[in-house]
């Protein structure tokens, strides 16, 4: 049986956001979402959790230790947010347009290396920082739905 204070949400003192643009197809959004989360895993490994293990015994990967929100955003603001991001220094992973026509992440570096910051085809971006600076970054776009 599991101890109910450990079903209680902590209140987290940063936060992990996820913007995807609001004219992509479902597909991409899912694909958006995953590929940037990658990217803050990998530069926030502390945000990592502990491993799963069931009733059984089977062990399971561990995943992210706190929620992603995901938000959605059109290319204006998502724009916006880069340029924001950009001018605080917060780490940011960026998902293109053109990357959708790639086949591998040599591919998605060299096109998104092609392109100047401010003139990026922006379909997502993912950051994490605290809660307040997540917060003034991302302001503007809604939650997914």
């Amino acid at each position: 049986m599991t101890d109910s204070s450990a079903l209680t949400a902590p209140r987290f003192e940063t936060k992990v956001a996820v913007l995807v643009r609001d004219d992509l197809e479902v597909w991409q959004r899912l694909n958006v979402t995953a590929f940037l989360s990658s990217g803050l895993t990998a530069a926030a490994p502390q945000l990592v959790g502990e491993p799963y293990q069931d009733a059984d015994g089977q062990t399971y990967l561990p995943l992210l230790g706190q929620p992603v929100l995901v938000f959605t955003a059109d290319l204006a603001l998502l724009r916006a947010v880069h340029e924001r991001a950009v001018r605080r220094e917060l780490p940011l992973a960026v998902f293109t347009a053109d990357m959708f026509r790639t086949g591998h992440d040599a591919a998605n570096r060299a096109v998104v290396r092609d392109v100047p910051g401010a003139e990026l085809d922006l379909v997502g971006l993912g950051l994490h920082s605290t809660r307040n600076v997540v917060d003034r970054v991302v302001k503007g776009a809604a939650l997914h739905p």
